[in-house]
C-alpha cells in the first residue's frame, strides 16, 4: 500500500493520529487511553532503556508476540500497510521499530508523546511535528523541548507540568508491598542477556534467574517475577533487568497498574489544557494537579 493509500484509509475512517516514543508500560498505559479515545495510536520502539514489564505492555509484539493490556492488543507494523491493517481492526494499536521520522512522512500526526522514560539522557526538542508535544517524566522543559508535561516521579505521579521543567530522577524506587530499590535486578556490565524464565514465574532469594555477559544473575529477594528483559537482549550496564514482586498472593504483573493509569490520565488532562492554552494566557502559570 502506498502512502497515499494509508492517508486514504485514515482520512476515511476519521482516526487522528498519536504517536507514543517508548513500547514500554507507561507508553502502553497511555496508548490504552488513547486507543478508548478514538485515536489511531503507533508506538516507536526504543532500545533504551530496556523493556522490563513486559507483560504490563505492548513491546513483545515487535516479535509478533501476543501483547494485549487491558483488551487492546498490539500488533506489529513496519509498513503503510501493515499499520493500514491495524486501524481496520477497532481496539487494537500499531507497534513498530520504525523511526518517527518515517512515521511522519506516512501522515500529519495530531498527539505525539515521548514516553520513553530515559531518565538521564538529553531529550530533543520534538515541538512541531506534533499539534500537541508531551513529555513524561525527567529531562523535560515546557516550551524549549514539549508543549506540556507529566511528572512520573513517585511523589507527584501525575502532576501535569504547564511551564518550567519536571523534575530530574532522584534514584528513589517507590515502594511495593514494603520493598523498596531492593526488588530490582540491575546490570552490572555491558552484555547479552539470557534467561530461560517467564514473567510470573515464582523465585526465591539467591536462585540464578539468567546469565549477563556470562556471568550468573541471582535473585534478590522472594516473590514473583514481575518484570523481565527479554531473552538475548543487548543491555547497557545500570539498567533494570527484572523486577520481583514480593506480595506473594497478591503480586501483579499483567495489564496497567496504578502509577501507568494515572500517568495516563494526566497526559489527557494535559492534551486538553494544551487546547484551551490560548484561552488560559491570562491564568497564573504553575503546575496543575489533577
Amino acid at each position: 500500500m502506498t502512502h497515499s493509500r494509508l492517508n486514504s484509509r485514515l482520512r476515511a475512517s476519521q482516526l487522528p493520529i498519536a504517536v507514543l516514543l517508548g513500547t514500554n508500560e507507561i507508553a502502553s498505559a497511555v496508548a490504552v487511553s488513547l486507543t478508548g479515545l478514538g485515536y489511531a495510536v503507533i508506538m516507536c520502539h526504543d532500545p533504551f532503556p530496556p523493556v522490563m514489564r513486559r507483560a504490563m505492555a505492548f513491546h513483545d509484539a515487535l516479535f509478533d508476540d501476543r501483547a494485549v493490556v487491558d483488551g487492546i492488543a498490539g500488533k506489529h507494523a513496519e509498513t503503510p500497510s501493515e499499520i493500514a491493517a491495524v486501524f481496520s481492526t477497532p481496539g487494537q494499536v500499531a507497534v513498530t521499530s520504525l523511526h518517527l521520522t518515517d512515521i511522519i512522512a506516512l501522515h500529519p500526526i495530531k498527539i505525539l508523546v515521548d514516553a520513553r522514560m530515559q531518565k538521564h539522557r538529553v531529550t530533543p526538542d520534538f515541538r512541531g511535528i506534533a499539534d500537541v508535544t508531551i513529555g513524561l517524566g525527567p529531562q523535560f522543559t515546557v516550551d524549549v523541548n514539549c508543549d506540556i508535561a507529566v511528572e512520573t516521579r513517585p511523589a507527584k505521579n501525575g502532576t501535569v507540568v504547564r511551564t518550567g521543567h519536571t523534575d530530574a530522577a532522584d534514584g528513589v524506587a517507590r515502594s511495593l508491598g514494603g520493598v523498596g530499590a531492593e526488588r530490582f535486578v540491575y546490570s552490572d556490565r555491558q552484555g547479552r542477556w539470557h534467561t530461560p524464565l517467564e514473567i510470573g514465574t515464582r523465585i526465591f532469594k539467591g536462585v540464578v534467574l539468567g546469565h549477563l555477559d556470562g556471568q550468573p544473575v541471582p535473585a534478590s529477594i522472594d516473590g514473583v517475577l514481575r518484570g523481565l528483559v527479554r531473552d538475548s537482549t543487548l543491555v547497557p550496564a545500570g539498567v533494570k533487568l527484572l523486577e520481583i514482586d514480593p506480595r506473594g498472593a497478591n503480586a501483579v504483573w499483567t495489564g496497567t497498574d496504578e502509577r501507568g493509569r494515572d500517568i495516563a490520565k494526566a497526559t489527557l488532562t494535559a492534551i486538553r489544557l494544551r487546547a484551551l492554552r490560548p484561552a488560559m494566557k491570562d491564568v497564573g502559570a504553575g503546575v496543575y494537579y489533577i
